[in-house]
């Protein structure tokens, strides 16, 4: 069903390629009305405007917080063209066909330092959600547009046949109330951490609300037979794989962006030059170095194997020397870094079917430190894992103490086997991993992965330190460790059994410290 649209109400926050648009719709004939900065914009470009105030006869009132709230505008925009005709003629009320409007910055507005909580509520639009949901539930009869990037759709409809038809009415009336649901949602979550903050509440409501923005349909999920899309978190987060760039390569698959994930956060845990190498979720190899030729080197070294066709994560820009390196020796799926030299690019398009992502710099991050799993007919949710351990830290258990040395190895174990699927295992030595042992249904048959893997890439075990993400719940894994050599042990300890692992540790000459905090994941 096509309408014909004679008036329209503008009011925008956001007014890029707003005037381009009235201009479009001014020359063919439609009408009009807006309020406050946007009547100003429009008129100061040669565009006739109504102002709403002329319509309602009330002025805009307490410094333009009430202003499109009036029958007028309202009867307009809900009015059904047949059943109310007579209800707005007897009232003076015109229909509104169109209804353009987008909302105070309100997610921008908190997310700037320093943003006051005032500041946030004066930021909550009110007649702006009320004109979309009001044109979007009678979208039969008015048109609703929320983003700019619609303006050329309605437009080129309009050329083509002189008004709106129904089916982009609707696409357009889903998508507002998407809008408003996902407006209302980070308005809830901003109050939520405010009074969190205020109540040192648990940070966990009895009801959430949950939006994402799609950003694309994906070839297929984990397997081919799954369908698939990528959805992100508004506001945007510095740092991240859901906000990263992509400069070069394929298409990313649900499986490249999930490893990525994995990559990046674990190489941010790192202050110095620091290489990740992620294959199935799980670091395969990591390396902190003086240069990131060097960390990459280490961290490839670790499992040459699985490092094939695997991500390689980077929290320093990517040198054209790293990125020989990468092209000569292996298959990688994805590249990120917080940027990638000229240089480098020219190099890695030799290898276009690569996927670089650029990440950027570390910043702010506007968003929630929640964790969300999905399970059947529900969904968990849990504060993310991001305790972190300092030297203060670790409580030393056994005769022998940890020297420095052994100190600054096991804390960098620490922030590797945090990312390691549980059971998880690893094996480091002077800044880089030596074996990794995940997933396993036992501590000792990961160690034994752990093991196996640094002998079939030539790294001696002896002498390292080893990391476990949780407790020793017998003594066997100490034991195991010893034989192979290993000169030192961090764990979180908390086992009804301590005395036992630490008995091990001692009559081998081991030294272990304990965390207090263990780091599954699963």
């Amino acid at each position: 069903m096509i309408k014909k649209i004679r008036r329209a109400l503008i009011s925008v926050s956001d007014k890029t390629g707003v005037v381009d648009f009235a201009h479009g719709l001014h020359h063919r004939g439609i009408e009009i009305l807006s309020t406050g900065g946007t009547a100003k914009e429009l008129a100061s470009n040669g565009i006739p405007v109504v102002e709403v105030a002329d319509v309602t006869g009330f002025p805009e009132i307490m410094g333009g917080r009430v202003k499109t709230l009036h029958p007028k505008i309202h009867g307009g925009i809900l009015g059904r063209r047949d059943t109310d005709s007579q209800v707005m003629v007897d009232h003076d009320i015109v229909a509104i066909d169109l209804v353009v409007v987008n909302l105070y910055p309100f997610q921008q507005t908190v997310a700037k330092p320093g943003c006051t909580l005032e500041q946030a509520i004066e930021n909550i639009d009110i007649g702006g959600p009320a004109m979309i949901r009001a044109a979007a539930k009678n979208h039969h009869d008015v048109v609703i547009i929320t983003e700019p990037e619609d303006y050329q759709v309605l437009l080129a409809e309009l050329t083509a046949q002189d008004g709106s038809s129904l089916p982009t009415r609707l696409a357009l009336a889903t998508k507002a109330f998407a809008h408003t649901a996902q407006y209302d949602a980070a308005i809830a979550r901003y109050l939520t951490s405010q009074n969190q903050a205020r109540t040192e509440s648990t940070g966990f409501d009895s009801s959430i609300s949950l939006q994402f923005e799609k950003q694309q349909d994906l070839r297929y999920g984990e397997n081919p037979h799954q369908s698939a899309a990528f959805y992100r978190e508004p506001g945007l987060v510095s740092q991240t794989i859901a906000y990263a760039t992509q400069i070069q390569g394929k298409e990313l698959s649900f499986n490249n962006i999930a490893d990525a994930d994995a990559a990046l956060e674990c190489v941010k845990q790192f202050s110095g030059v620091a290489c990740v190498i992620v294959k199935h979720a799980n670091p395969c190899g990591v390396a902190i170095a003086d240069s990131i030729e060097q960390a990459y080197e280490l961290a490839y070294r670790t499992d040459p194997v699985s490092a094939f066709g695997g991500i390689i994560a980077f929290n320093v820009p990517l040198n054209a020397a790293t990125s020989q390196l990468i092209v000569d020796r292996q298959f990688a799926e994805v590249i990120v870094a917080p940027s990638v030299e000229p240089a480098a690019l020219a190099i890695l398009s030799t290898k276009p079917n690569i996927r670089v992502l650029e990440c950027g710099e570390p910043g702010a991050s506007v968003n929630a430190a929640k964790d969300y799993r999905r399970i059947n007919g529900g969904l968990l949710i849990q504060d993310s894992d991001v305790k972190v351990i300092n030297e203060v830290d670790l409580k030393a258990v056994t005769r022998v103490e940890p020297s420095v040395t052994q100190l600054r190895d096991m804390l960098f174990a620490w922030k590797v086997v945090k990312y390691v699927k549980s059971n998880a295992i690893v094996f480091c030595h002077d800044g880089a991993t030596i074996g990794v042992g995940a997933g396993q249904m036992s501590r000792v048959y990961s160690a034994k992965i752990a093991a196996i893997k640094a002998q079939d890439a030539g790294l001696e075990v002896k002498g390292s330190v080893v990391a476990s993400d949780a407790f020793f719940p017998f003594r066997d894994t100490v034991d195991q460790a010893a034989e192979m050599g290993v000169s030192a042990i961090i764990q979180p300890g908390g086992s009804m059994r301590d005395n036992e692992a630490i008995e091990a540790a001692d009559e081998h000459g081991i030294a272990m410290v304990f965390t207090g905090i263990r780091h599954f994941r699963h």
